[in-house]
C-alpha cells in the first residue's frame, strides 16, 4: 500500500491533513528554497512546491509525495516569512487597509506522475494601528508566517474579508488536495 509523504515541516499543514483523517508521514525537503521570480507568481510557487516534493520523492519512489509552499502577494510583490521584527512591521503596514493574495502551490506525485496546481485566496485587512502591529509582532507569531500573519491565530483579528479557500490561507488548499489524493490511491 502506498504511503503518503508530506514534504513539509509546517505544523499547520500537518494539522490540516490530520483534521480530515489523512494518514501521512513527514519527511521535509532538504533543499534551498528558491523562488524563480522570472515566472508568473503562481507558476513560481508551484515550481517551488514541486522542487520540494521531487527532492523527497527520490527517497520514496513508490509512495505519494505532497509538496507545498504558500506566499503572500501584494502589489505584485512576494512577501515571504519575515526574518526580523522590523520586516514583520513593514509587511503588516503594507497590508493594513488593503487586499492581498495568498497563493499556495501544491505538487503531488507518485512513481514519476506529477500533478501541480495552485490556489489563490484574497484577504482584506482592516486598517491597523501602529499599536496593534507592534503588539502583534511582539507576540512573535508573525515570524514564521508568509506575509507576517497567521489567520488561524492572533492575526485573525486583522481580517475584514476573505474571498476563496480559508484553508489555503492557513497553508494548504485542503479540499482540493484530498480530492486529488484519491487519484493516486
Amino acid at each position: 500500500m502506498k504511503e503518503i509523504i508530506l514534504a513539509s515541516q509546517s505544523p499547520r499543514r500537518k494539522e490540516l491533513l490530520r483534521q480530515v483523517g489523512v494518514c501521512f508521514r513527514v519527511c521535509p525537503a532538504d533543499i534551498e528554497e528558491h523562488m524563480d521570480l522570472s515566472l508568473p507568481i503562481e507558476a513560481a510557487v508551484e515550481k517551488l512546491a514541486q522542487d520540494k516534493a521531487q527532492a523527497v520523492a527520490a527517497n520514496f519512489p513508490h509512495d505519494i509525495v505532497i509538496g507545498a509552499d504558500t506566499i503572500v502577494s501584494f502589489d505584485q510583490q512576494v512577501m515571504g516569512k519575515p526574518h526580523t521584527d522590523e520586516e514583520a512591521i513593514t509587511m503588516l503596514r503594507k497590508l493594513s487597509g488593503h487586499t492581498h493574495k495568498v497563493i499556495s502551490g501544491v505538487a503531488m506525485g507518485c512513481e514519476g506522475q506529477w500533478e501541480c496546481f495552485h490556489a489563490v485566496s484574497e484577504v482584506t485587512f482592516y486598517d491597523l494601528s501602529q499599536e496593534e502591529i507592534i503588539a502583534y509582532v511582539e507576540s512573535k507569531e508573525p515570524l514564521d508566517k508568509a506575509g507576517a500573519y497567521g489567520i488561524q491565530g492572533k492575526g485573525a483579528i486583522f481580517v475584514a474579508k476573505i474571498v476563496g479557500d480559508y484553508y489555503n490561507i492557513v497553508g494548504l488548499p485542503l479540499a482540493e488536495v484530498v480530492r486529488r489524493l484519491r487519484r493516486f490511491a
